[in-house]
C-alpha cells in the first residue's frame, strides 16, 4: 500500500490520500489481507510492515524550488521497488502516488507483481502521461467516481477496472446514532482554492443573509494567525484567498477558521444546517460529502463531478446546475431529515464497504495477469 512520502498515515489534520489509506487498511486486514505500508517513518497506522526512506513528512518540501526537491518522490519509489523485490512475497501493489507511482511501477518487469493505481485527482492533469499510458497487462487503475473515469483520456480509461467511492469511519454505526441538533450556520469544508468556490459561497452568504464558516487551510497556512504573519507569497491559493475570499470575511456573516481537526470539525459539521459545495470543477471523490452525510448534515451544491453519485437530491441534500439557486436550497436543507443522510452513509460509505469493493478489484487485477 503505497501512500507516498508527503504525510504520515493517518495524517494530523489535513491529508486527503493519507486519510483514505488510513480508512482502507484496517478493514482490509480484518478481511485477511496482509498490508505492507510505504509511507514516512512517523506513520502510526497498524500494519504488517512499514517501508520508509524519510523519517518525517516531506510535505513542507513542496514549498521549495523544484530542482531542490525533485529527488523526494524517486527516493521513496526506489524504496518501494526494493521492498517489492527483496521480499518476494508481494501479491499486488496498491499505489496512490500521483503520476510518479504509475510511471515507476509500469516500468517494472513482467515478473514483478501487478499494480492497482488509484486516481484521486482531476484526470485532465498530466495529459502526456495519461494520453499515452501503457500498463503492459500488469498495471491497472481505478477511479474514485464514475464521473472522474468518464473524463479520463482514452489510453488511461482502457486500463480502468472500475471505481470505488470514498468512505469515512464516521459512517460506521451512523444509522444507530441520535441525529444531531442543528444550528443556523453553513459550512464549506476543504482547502481554500478556486475550484472549491469559497468566493462564490461567501458572496452568496452576504447577499442572501446566511452565516457561513470556511474550514480549511490556505496553501500551507493552517490558521488565520499563520497567514497574517506572511506579507507576500507566490502561492496561488494565498493570492485567491486574499483577492477573492478575504474581502467577504468579516468575522460575523463569513468566518474563516483555518484547518479544524476532529472532534471539533465533526461537531462543526454535525451542527450545521448544510455543507455547501459551490464547486467550479468536477470534484473527483468528495470526501467532505460522505463525512457530512455520516454526521447527519445535508449537502447543497452545484451538480458537478461526483456529487450526483453521492447525494440523493431531495433526500440527503440538494443539487442544482445554477449557482443563483443555491441560497434557496440552503434554506430548504433545514427541512431535510438528518437521519436519512446518516442511514445512507451507513449503507454506502463505511470503511468495510470500501474495503470489500477494493478486494473485488484486487481479484480482478490478479486474474488479469
Amino acid at each position: 500500500m503505497n501512500a507516498g512520502p508527503w504525510l504520515p498515515v493517518p495524517p494530523d489534520g489535513y491529508g486527503g490520500i493519507e486519510n483514505i489509506v488510513a480508512t482502507l487498511v484496517p478493514p482490509l486486514r480484518e478481511l485477511g489481507v496482509e498490508v505492507v505500508l510505504a509511507s514516512v517513518g512517523s506513520s502510526t497506522l497498524d500494519v504488517d510492515e512499514l517501508v520508509s526512506v524519510f523519517p518525517s513528512p516531506q510535505f513542507p518540501q513542496l514549498q521549495r524550488p523544484y530542482n531542490q526537491v525533485n529527488g523526494v518522490v524517486p527516493a521513496h519509489q526506489h524504496a518501494v521497488v526494493r521492498a517489492v523485490r527483496e521480499r518476494g512475497d508481494i501479491d499486488l501493489v496498491h499505489d496512490h502516488v500521483e503520476a510518479a507511482g504509475l510511471s515507476t511501477l509500469a516500468a517494472l518487469g513482467r515478473d514483478d507483481p501487478p499494480v492497482l493505481h488509484t486516481l484521486h485527482w482531476d484526470l485532465h492533469k498530466h495529459p502526456e502521461l495519461y494520453g499515452t499510458f501503457e500498463g503492459g497487462g500488469r498495471v491497472w487503475v481505478n477511479g474514485v467516481s464514475a464521473n472522474q473515469l468518464s473524463r479520463a483520456p482514452e489510453a488511461l480509461r482502457a486500463h480502468a477496472v472500475g471505481h470505488v467511492h470514498l468512505a469515512t469511519p464516521l459512517a460506521d454505526g451512523a444509522d444507530r446514532r441520535r441525529p444531531p441538533d442543528k444550528g443556523d450556520h453553513v459550512v464549506i469544508l476543504g482547502r481554500i482554492t478556486p475550484g472549491k468556490g469559497q468566493d462564490l459561497g461567501a458572496r452568496l452568504a452576504h447577499e442572501h443573509g446566511f452565516d457561513l464558516i470556511l474550514a480549511g487551510p490556505v496553501g500551507p497556512y493552517h490558521s488565520p494567525s499563520d497567514l497574517a504573519a506572511v506579507s507576500t507569497s507566490d502561492n496561488p491559493d494565498v493570492a485567491y484567498f486574499r483577492e477573492k475570499v478575504e474581502p467577504y470575511v468579516d468575522g460575523r456573516r463569513v468566518r474563516w477558521l483555518g484547518t479544524v481537526r476532529p472532534p471539533a470539525r465533526d461537531d462543526l459539521v454535525a451542527g450545521a444546517r448544510a455543507v455547501l459545495a459551490p464547486l467550479r470543477w468536477a470534484e473527483p471523490g468528495g470526501t467532505f460529502v460522505v463525512e457530512a452525510l455520516a454526521l447527519g448534515t445535508p449537502v447543497v451544491g452545484l451538480s458537478m463531478g461526483c456529487l450526483p453519485e453521492l447525494v440523493d437530491h431531495g433526500r440527503t441534500g440538494f443539487l442544482t446546475a445554477h449557482e443563483d439557486e443555491l441560497p434557496d436550497l440552503v434554506e430548504a436543507a433545514a427541512k431535510l431529515d438528518p437521519a436519512e443522510a446518516m442511514r445512507e452513509a451507513a449503507r454506502r460509505f463505511t470503511p468495510a464497504v470500501m474495503a470489500a469493493r477494493y478486494v473485488e478489484l484486487y481479484r480482478a487485477v490478479l486474474a488479469s495477469v
